[in-house]
This record gives structure tokens, sequence and C-alpha cells, in this order.
């Protein structure tokens, strides 16, 4: 009986099948990993080239930026220190003559300067966005004459944008390209402050006060703007624009492309709305499928830089620095095989069917085994420390960081702080907008977390809502300091929902701290931490509670 089982053991017929899935598991092995290189090359070769047209595009967007500050700080410096030229202040006298006009034109020095352009007051009064009403208006013109001394100058800057303008609230606006004649100002004020780039900037549109990029059809063709409003005293009174010829940004796209190059560069705005695109020729640029233009969008929202398969396309993706856009390039796959990665990608393939057709019945039954098993092996590994929504430690990871970090702290006599996190009112996030965007948000809040977090620092869901994080070398006030930058960030962070909803969180925190030994342990910190969450929350959510005692009380 053992001499059979020994000759079945050694069986030929299984040495060799062994030897051919051994050839076959390692030619599989081999080739996918020169395809995966061959990928991450490729990858990087059109990752690289979009890098230098999205650069050179930068660098000529970054001219506005640059200028728009330069304006906006120049004319609030202006208004806090108002020069006193005569010319200045004989602007002030011109202005109440002609106020009363239905459109009017100051014209200081016309070699020097730039002209303020304006309409009457009963127009001023009729729209709700304008005012006269303002202690500041004759600061406001001297700064804007002080500001079209600027303009003017710069405006012969080789990069500079084909127009300047300033915009007031006041009924009145200079640009470097001035009316054809002042019957056209009416007409003209009137678009501007009825475009995006102007209304854009008031305080309820534009929290931050930065500069917002709008792309729109002007009166000589389709333009990109640049707007930044000019606050003084928290008061909005007008927008400082720039604005860019779309045909200048497709120039700027087409000198990009080489002759060997095949790809195409595409432009588009935050609304993923194409502005342009590079064709050398005279036809439209290749347009996204539905499907498509929605799994780009999903991309493109989770990754400020990127590449994806689209059927036969490889796009790749990189958002402006100095633009609220994205820039895509765009490259067949027809076009991705008459070049050398091509021709290395169709030799691999070859042969690795070569290889693989010896053995087909065995490499595919020895290919799924050892994969499924391998695969199964990561990812029970992976889901028995970590909770697979917000991928931070689950209850069991945490608690196996925690003996060590406990150990840790019986061994240096340094402090262990806990911080137990809780969502104020999340059930109401579930029953009103569904569990779907319960999940968006629990993920959300996670990063948020994780990103406030040092190094050495651990975090893990230990609850539906319930967060709770470890601070070794950490005193009490450091953690309530870090505890109250988590919940700031919790409170700031606008979270987007599905079918373009938003929401914001917030969330109680209680913090406690101790050194380990044999009364203190991580049980016994996040215990006390648990209560005084529940004290944070009694005393009104949103808040941290450090203490056992009264909220103003010190911590303890």
């Amino acid at each position: 009986m053992l001499l059979k089982k020994l000759r079945h053991s050694f069986d030929p017929a299984r040495i060799v099948n062994l030897c051919f899935a051994f050839v076959l598991i390692s030619s599989t092995l081999l080739t996918w990993r020169e395809a995966v290189v061959l990928e991450d090359a490729y990858a990087a070769s059109q990752q690289t080239t979009l890098d230098k047209a999205a650069s050179a595009l930068d660098r000529q967007l970054q001219t506005g930026v640059n200028l728009l500050l330069f304006y906006r700080n120049s004319m609030q410096t202006a208004m806090q220190t108002p020069l006193a030229f005569d010319v200045l202040n004989n602007v002030q006298h011109d202005f109440s003559t002609v106020r009363q006009q239905p459109f009017w034109q100051i014209d200081v020095d016309a070699r020097r300067t730039l002209a303020l352009n304006g309409v009457g007051d009963d127009f001023v009064r009729r729209h709700p966005l304008l005012s006269r009403d303002i202690p500041a208006l004759n600061y406001e013109m001297t700064a804007a004459l002080e500001m079209g001394y600027m303009m003017r100058l710069s405006s012969v800057y080789p990069v500079a944008p084909e127009r300047a303008m300033y915009v007031s609230r006041a009924g009145y606006f200079l640009s470097t390209s001035a009316p054809p004649d002042t019957d056209d100002i009416v007409a003209r004020y009137q678009r501007i402050i009825n475009s995006s780039w102007f209304s854009g900037q008031s305080q309820h549109n534009n929290h931050e006060r930065n500069v917002r990029w709008f792309s729109h059809t002007g009166d000589k063709g389709a333009y990109v703007t640049a707007s930044i409003p000019l606050d003084h005293q928290d008061y909005w009174y007008g927008t400082i624009a720039l604005q860019f010829p779309v045909v200048l940004l497709k120039k700027q796209l087409e000198d990009s492309l080489t002759d060997e190059d095949q790809g195409e560069y595409q432009l588009y705005d935050s609304e993923f709305r194409l502005i342009t695109a590079s064709t050398n020729n005279d036809a439209a640029p290749e347009a996204f499928s539905e499907a498509d233009r929605h799994e780009l969008l999903q991309a493109v929202a989770h990754e400020t830089t990127g590449n994806l398969h689209l059927g036969s396309q490889f796009v790749s993706w990189q958002n402006l620095r100095h633009f609220d856009g994205v820039l895509i390039r765009i490259h067949s796959l027809s076009a991705g095989l008459d070049g050398d990665f091509g021709t290395i990608s169709i030799v691999i393939a070859l042969l690795w069917l070569l290889f693989t057709t010896m053995v087909l019945l065995s490499w595919m039954v020895i290919r799924r085994m050892v994969r499924n098993m391998y695969q199964m092996q990561n990812s029970l590994r992976w889901q028995a420390w970590h909770d697979p929504l917000t991928r931070l430690s689950n209850r069991g990871g945490l608690f196996e960081q925690a003996k060590k970090l406990t150990a840790q702290s019986q061994q240096t006599g340094e402090p262990l702080s806990v911080i137990q996190i809780d969502l104020d009112h999340f059930k109401q996030v579930n029953d009103r907008h569904g569990h779907q965007a319960g999940d968006r948000v629990l993920a959300h809040v996670a990063r948020l977390i994780e990103n406030t977090l040092g190094s050495a620092d651990a975090a893990g869901r230990v609850g539906g809502e319930e967060f709770c994080v470890i601070l070794p070398d950490s005193t009490l006030a450091q953690a309530k300091a870090l505890a109250e930058r988590i919940r700031a960030r919790i409170a700031a962070k606008e979270i987007l929902l599905p079918k373009g909803r938003t929401l914001r969180m917030t969330a109680s925190l209680g913090v406690s701290s101790g050194v380990a030994d044999e009364m203190t342990n991580f049980e016994m910190l996040q215990s006390i931490a648990d209560n005084r969450l529940y004290r944070a929350k009694r005393s009104g959510r949103n808040q941290v509670c450090a203490s056992d005692e009264d909220q103003d009380s010190p911590s303890q």
C-alpha cells in the first residue's frame, strides 16, 4: 500500500502537469509585471505630456491671477490712503455734475489713465445690486482712476489679457477697451452687471472672496473671465475682471502638440462644460458618450490628476492651479498602437499567448485557484482589522493598536490621550437623505480625521457614527486642541451628496488623558472620554469636552 502511494506521488503525468503549471504561472506573472510596468510607463509619458501643456496654460492664466491681486491690493490701499492730487479731486466735482444724466463719461487724461463710464442715478436706484449711498464713494472713484493708470500700463505687457475692467456697484466702470461711443455705455453696463462673473462676486456667492473663473460669450466672441471682488471695510464696492479670449487658449493648446503627437487637449470649466480644444482642423472636438462622461466626472471629482481607460480612448486629466477647471488629454488606442508602446505591447501579448496555449486547461484552473486564494487571503486580512466603508481601523484593529500604545506609555511614562467622536444628528441624515448619503458622510468625516492626525496616532470607527482616536505622548491640553481642530474641520466642510445636494455636519467630542499603569488602561480612558462626549452632547453638541465639570471649568 505504501509503495502504491509513493508510486502515485511520483506519477510522471503529475510531475509534467506541475512543471507546466509552474511555467504557466511564472510566464503569466512575468508578463503581467511587464504589462503593468509598460502601462505605468505609458501613463507616465501621457501625464508628462499633459503636465507640460498644463504648465504652459497655467503660466498664461497666472498672469491674470497676479494682475487681479495686484489691482485689488492697489485699490484697497488707494481707498485707505487716497492721494490729494487736484486732478483726482476734480473728478469728484465732475461726477456731481453728471451723475443725474442717463449716461456719462469722465475722461481726466486720455493719454495716461482710462475714462470712467457711468449711468445715471435713476438706473442705479432701479437695480437692487447697485447703490451710491456709501460714504467712501469719492475715495472709490479716485482709487479707480489710480488703477486706470496701472491698467493702461499693464495692457502693453506681451502676455496680458485682452481686456481689464473695474466695474463698480455705484453705477460706473472703466475698461482697457472703451465703448465705441458713449451711447453704448448703458447697454454695456447692463450686460456687465447681469453677467455671472460680476454678480458671482457678492458675499453670498463668494464667501472666500477669492479669484473666480467664468466662461461665457461676450460682445466679441467667447471669453474666459477671471474676476475678484473689491472689498473695503466689509463692503463690496465692485469687481475687478480680466478677460482672456478663448481663441488665445485654443492656440496655447495647439502649440503644445508636436508633429508626432496624435492626441487632443480639451479644456473644461468648473461645471465640466467644454471651453475649447486643440483640434488642428475645423473638425469638432471628439465628444464623450453619456456613460463615459459620467465615469470621467466621477474620477475628476475625486482626484486632481489621473488617467482612465474609456473604451478605445486613454484619457488623462489635471486640474489647473490658476484656473477653476480641468485640462484633459485624449489619446486613442489606434494612435497608441502606432507608437513604441504599442509595438512592445503586441510582442508581449503574442509571447504570452504562445505560452498559455500549450497548457490552456491546466493554466486556467491553476491561475484561478492561485489568484482567488491570494485575493481572499489579502481581503480577509484587511477586513479583519479595517472598516470597509471608512477604511479606518475597526474596533478589533483599534484595540490591537491600543495594546501597543498602552505598553509604550507604561515604558516611557508619557501620557496617552483618547478622543471619542460622535456625529450629531446622524440618524436624521439617513432618514432624510438615505443610507447612501450617510455612508458618504461617514467616509468624508473619516478622511478629515485621518488627515488631521500625525503619523504615530491611531484612529478607528468603533460604532455606527462613532470614532475613536488614540494619541501617544499627548497631554490633555494637546489632545483637546487636536479635538477642537477635528471639530472645526468637520463643521466647516460642506459635503456633496448625490443629485447635487450639500450638507454640513457637526460632531461632539470627549477627551481624556493619563499615563498607563496598573490602574489606568485604554478601556478606562475610553470610558472617561465617552462620558465626556455625552456631556458635550447634553451641553448643546458641536463642542469638545475635556473635563467632568462644566464646560467653562479648566480641563482635568
